[in-house]
């Protein structure tokens, strides 16, 4: 087992992990359970109407699979994936709806939804190839693929905006998912699956990134090709697994459905692929060398190039005592000094050493490195924030990279305790780290001097 297998996953302290930090909080999840319950509802009967056909609905996707994660910026959407049924026997052909028919009844009543009041829709995207999109508050989207059932013959087949009927039945491959993964360990193969899909969602431009359900196939056959018994811990798993898709991709680049053998899911073009292989030949490398870390400290240091800001860090306590027989040990100890200068009319400052707070929220705050002057020649400082608490997970903001160099700026947003963490490197080797705890209070700084009330309101006789 690595150093670092704590930090990926573990149940005394389960807010320290990254299984935490990237998936959807519970209350994230029942909010998105709620809406996309009510847009069915709607869209079953609307459907059942507009098209004289019976209607049926599959929830499918990352959702259904226990494989969503949370968005790797704050600015991107939760996915949803919300499948509707028009059903008439026989083949597709036989009915009175073309694929385009279908998808534009779907893209109707979701604009008409839109307009009502109360359901937290916001707009609705044009058509896609392979679904309709509808986004909500909060930072997430619905995609509705319309499909055509044969009841009799448990048959799907999908409507496609160039009105084409494309093989893709999500109700069969979750079966495969459910009988290839066994129960005892199906949840360390989704926590493996969201691993590489933050990893993808953070490198990757959307329009070269390999699909959900690509990553979700290729990493539980490769976990079906490993031997448990060399492996411990979430970090040499999601290591071992890397290894065969890369293996894999070297050979061939396709991959059949599992419950379709002709359907490639790999859909990334010729660069794209190239570039999926690449990057993963680094992910292994990183991973490797986390694995060979001789403390939690530097291999924490290597898996967050992989996953940023996700990926958790030990406390300063345990760095220092593992510091101690460390081959490499901590040889810089950053101090850092902290201003936070609330923004106004009458701003007022705070002032800390190595931590701040109670600070209000909507604050600028200045870290310094005020030991620079013992900064090993060569040495660079890296800046990273790290959120926690309800407010930043509910606004999909768990932190950023901040930069490097001897100081950083940045704001108070969230009510809770969060971190600036400092990482010092020489020749790319981790030689000093601290945690900067920053407490924010969930009110802003009060006008110094509020307004007075007006005399009327002063001597105006109580009401009796």
């Amino acid at each position: 087992m690595g150093n670092a297998a704590s930090l990926f996953f573990n149940t005394v302290e389960p807010k320290n992990s990254l299984d935490w930090r990237i998936r959807p909080s519970d209350e994230q999840y029942d909010a998105q359970k709620e809406r996309w319950n009510a847009l069915a509802d709607y869209l079953l009967a609307q459907l059942r109407e507009a098209s004289d056909c019976a209607t049926s609905s599959w929830l499918q996707g990352s959702y259904k699979f226990g494989t969503q994660i949370r968005p790797a910026d704050k600015d991107h959407e939760f996915d949803i994936d919300l499948g509707v049924y028009f059903h008439w026997e026989g083949s597709p052909e036989n009915g009175a709806w073309n694929p385009t028919d279908l998808k534009g009844m779907v893209q109707q009543q979701l604009e008409t939804y839109v307009e009502f009041d109360g359901n937290d829709a916001e707009a609705v995207s044009k058509p896609k190839q392979r679904c309709n999109r509808i986004h909500f508050a909060e930072n997430f989207h619905i995609d509705v693929p319309s499909y055509h059932l044969a009841p009799e013959q448990d048959a799907r087949m999908l409507a496609t905006q160039s009105d084409t009927w494309e093989f893709s039945d999500p109700k069969a491959i979750y079966e495969w998912w459910k009988n290839a993964i066994e129960d005892s360990v199906r949840a360390r193969v989704r926590r493996l699956v969201r691993y590489l899909k933050m990893w993808a969602a953070l490198k990757f431009e959307e329009d070269e990134r390999p699909s959900s359900i690509l990553l979700t196939v290729l990493t539980a056959q490769a976990y079906l090709s490993l031997a448990p018994t060399d492996h411990s811990g979430d970090d040499e798993f999601f290591f071992g697994v890397v290894e065969k898709i890369y293996d894999r991709l070297l050979e061939s680049n396709t991959v059949p459905n599992p419950v379709n053998k002709k359907e490639n899911l790999n859909r990334l073009s010729a660069h794209a692929v190239v570039n999926f292989t690449t990057q993963l030949e680094s992910l292994a490398d990183i991973a490797s060398r986390a694995l060979e870390a001789h403390t939690q400290a530097q291999s924490a240091d290597l898996w967050a190039q992989v996953f940023e800001h996700f990926f958790p860090i030990p406390n300063d306590e345990e760095v220092l005592a593992e510091s101690a027989t460390a081959i490499v040990p901590i040889r810089f100890m950053p101090e850092i000094e902290v201003t936070a200068t609330t923004r106004g009319q009458n701003p007022k400052s705070f002032h800390g050493m190595n931590a701040i707070g109670p600070i209000p929220k909507d604050s600028d705050i200045q870290f310094q490195l005020s030991n620079a002057y013992a900064l090993p020649i060569g040495a660079t400082v890296y800046w990273t924030v790290r959120n926690e608490g309800d407010e930043a997970e509910i606004e999909n903001d768990l932190g950023h990279v901040s930069g490097t160099g001897l100081s950083a700026s940045e704001h108070s947003a969230y009510k809770g305790r969060h971190f600036m963490d400092v990482a010092i490197k020489l020749n790319g080797v981790l030689i000093g780290r601290r945690r900067i705890p920053v407490t924010i209070t969930g009110l802003g700084l009060p006008p110094r001097n509020p307004k007075k009330k007006p005399e009327y309101v002063k001597f105006r006789k109580k009401k009796r």
